[in-house]
């Protein structure tokens, strides 16, 4: 009897795509914790929705959308002034207004946003410093792969390489980045 392709196999997932999935949350909300939650958040949703399923594309692919929307949704929270006030407090005490608090009153984050901000811009500089540095096939793999985010084939076909040559060099590549930000940027 044949399988329909439609058909999902969600005791498999965290085998299969907990760890790429978890690497892709963390590439983009740099917090261990959080990425894990967006990941569960992940299963979760595909669970509910498995239904929705078509077979149009992969599991792995499916499931990195669901993720792509979840950590959109997550940006969209922090950045709203409804984000920012998860936390119902009372700022009115009487009157017919007591027990809301107003939206435009919201407590703005009070974080030093210039340091961050060249502290960010320091970071990028050093990253790409570091990516530079890498052997030129390397930093185009690289590049394709983990910051334009281009399809293992696509990047394949266009450099006549195969899907295991690519993950070789994006490990050799990650390794060497790994070891010159340690270098450059977190020892000094």
């Amino acid at each position: 009897m044949a399988e329909d392709i439609n058909t999902i196999n969600s005791n498999k997932w965290i085998d299969n795509y907990a760890d790429y999935l978890f690497n892709y949350a963390i590439s983009r909300v740099n917090n261990s914790d959080l990425a894990k939650d967006l990941v569960q958040d992940t299963f979760f949703a595909g669970l509910k929705s498995a239904k929705n399923f078509q077979g149009k594309s992969t599991e792995r692919t499916w499931l990195v959308s669901i993720l792509k929307r979840k950590i959109i949704d997550y940006y969209r929270k922090i950045n709203s002034k409804k984000g920012k006030a998860e936390v119902r407090m009372n700022f009115y005490d009487d009157g017919e207004n007591e027990g809301n608090w107003l939206e435009e009153r919201v407590p703005q984050n009070w974080e030093n946003q210039s340091e961050k901000s060249i502290e960010t811009e320091e970071l990028k500089n050093q990253l790409e410093a570091c990516i530079d540095n890498l052997p030129e096939k390397y930093a185009l793999v690289f590049r394709l792969k983990t910051i334009q985010e281009f399809e293992t084939e696509e990047i394949c076909k266009e450099l006549d390489i195969t899907a295991s040559n690519l993950w070789v060099i994006i490990h050799r590549a990650r390794t060497q980045l790994r070891k010159c930000m340690e270098d450059n940027w977190f020892n000094n």
